[in-house]
């Protein structure tokens, strides 16, 4: 049986693709093959190849793995920056429930 394809936003799409030029580019910049790039980022040849073509079935940490080994920035270049942003966001979900529950019903007490 075959897979059925999933649905993805054009934002989405997008976003993945720039990000797989941001890669590509920045390997070519860096003057590294494929090879090289996908074997030190523990990728294949061909998971790199998707992940520059924007493939948005690609894991998300093999496509962080090879935006940081071809350096390109995600969030901060300052691994400090990132790391107390990290904190303090995870002080945050702390306080957040741990899942959403729908409302129960309104009562209707008009007697």
């Amino acid at each position: 049986m075959p897979k059925k394809a999933r649905p993805y936003s054009r934002y989405a799409k997008d976003a993945a693709a720039l990000l797989g030029q941001l890669i590509h580019k920045a390997r070519i910049e860096r003057k590294m093959t494929a090879e090289e790039l996908a074997s030190r980022a523990g990728l294949s040849r061909g998971l790199l190849r998707r992940i520059e073509n924007g493939d948005l079935g690609c894991t998300l940490g093999a496509v962080f793995e090879a935006a940081a080994v071809a350096g390109v920035p995600l969030f901060d270049n300052d691994e400090r920056t990132l790391t107390s942003a990290l904190a303090a966001n995870s002080a945050v979900m702390k306080l957040l429930p741990k899942s959403v529950r729908m409302s129960p019903e309104t009562v209707d007490d008009d007697f």
